[in-house]
């Protein structure tokens, strides 16, 4: 019976530095794919090359949340006069 194997789509790859420094044309091909490589020192991770996150090209659109927040009309009412008074620095 064969065992099925999956795998996330962006897989981590670790290398060691002298393995990074002699392929890295073919490790930068890889990040671009969508892979993240590590490279590590002495088999320790020291470092993580992953595919960078292009800045936004066009405005976020607004109104996303509309309806999910709702503002209670107490809001709008005035202040307690301690309260008020505290936020100008005076005692009450």
């Amino acid at each position: 019976m064969t065992k099925l194997v999956t795998y996330p789509l962006t897989m981590s790859k670790f290398v060691n530095l002298h393995e990074a420094k002699a392929h890295l044309s073919e490790l930068l091909d890889r990040v671009e794919a969508g892979e993240t490589v590590v490279i590590c020192r002495r088999n320790t991770p020291v470092a993580e090359l992953k595919p960078f996150s292009a800045p936004r090209t066009h405005p976020r659109p607004i109104g996303l949340a509309k309806g999910t927040l709702s503002i209670l009309p107490s809001f709008f009412e005035p202040l307690p006069e301690d309260i008020l008074a505290s936020f100008e620095g005076q005692e009450a």
